[in-house]
């Protein structure tokens, strides 16, 4: 069983500025609710129990004050005949703990920094779900992101990416899964829809093996791209653990992939679970 969540929220948010510089893209609402929580209850309700968060070192960070308990809040319910309210100002299970890995915007950069951070901070050795933090899948009457993961590797040690099935003509401002047997070969940047290999998008939903977590630290750790060169992104060591025969399974999945990153995308999801 995953017991284990890894979700990168640090960065700037700069394509949503001017809002992201009082408020972290992270915890932009959809509903009622911030971007994050989405995939943080998903995740929960798949089982697991530890959420290591990579924040960015600015205070008070908004993400743990959203985390945790506010007793003043909780007070103030109780001494106004409010307590049914209480469940929802408690935003994580006692059961569930989340632990933050500070990341300095000024250092390395790039999908595979914050990964690489928690394996080495928490010693790491098991698999492990890997989400960001500012986008989900909205599948309210279907399996969830992280259900479609699980399933798809079973009891195996491989590791698995989430498809998202898109109209194919739509494919060309994705990177398109090329798989087979189920299995990864590869992920196809923007093609043309003639030429992608399949409907289903990469949307950096993973599980992760120990043995690909590693790939991702050594990654890291042995080259120093500097700032303008290029950023360290978790493709790479993915494209070389499958091309050194690591397994890593598909999981589809039909449901709508909702990202926060643009105004456009955050309203549309805003429309989407509003209007559900």
């Amino acid at each position: 069983m995953i017991t284990k969540a890894i979700i990168p929220v640090a960065g700037w948010g700069t394509r949503r500025l001017p809002i992201t510089k009082i408020i972290e893209k992270s915890m932009l609402p959809v509903g009622n609710r911030p971007l994050v929580d989405y995939s943080v209850q998903e995740l929960i309700k798949a089982g697991v129990k530890d959420i290591y968060m990579v924040i960015s070192n600015v205070e008070p960070c908004q993400v743990q004050e959203f985390y945790k308990d506010n007793l003043a809040l909780n007070q103030y319910l109780i001494d106004r005949g409010k307590e049914d309210r209480l469940k929802l100002a408690k935003t994580l299970p006692d059961d569930v703990t989340i632990h933050y890995t500070v990341q300095d915007p000024a250092a390395k950069y790039g999908t595979a920094v914050p990964i690489a951070m928690v394996v080495k901070e928490y010693n790491i050795n098991e698999p492990v779900l890997v989400f960001m933090g500012d986008d989900f899948i909205w599948n309210p009457n279907g399996k969830s992101a992280a259900e479609a993961l699980i399933e798809a590797v079973g009891d195996t040690n491989d590791s698995a990416i989430l498809g998202v099935e898109i109209e194919k003509d739509n494919v060309e401002k994705y990177g398109v899964l090329s798989e087979k047997d189920g299995k990864l070969i590869g992920v196809v940047e923007k093609p043309t829809p003639e030429d992608a290999p399949s409907n289903l998008i990469n949307v950096s939903k993973y599980i992760m093996s120990p043995e690909l977590l590693n790939r991702i630290v050594k990654y890291v750790d042995e080259n120093d791209f500097g700032p303008k060169d290029q950023e360290y992104m978790v493709t790479d060591p993915i494209d070389d653990f499958i091309k050194d025969g690591g397994i890593m399974r598909v999981a589809p999945t039909n449901g709508e992939y909702l990202d926060g990153g643009s105004v456009e995308g955050w309203l549309h999801a805003n429309n989407v679970v509003c209007g559900s």
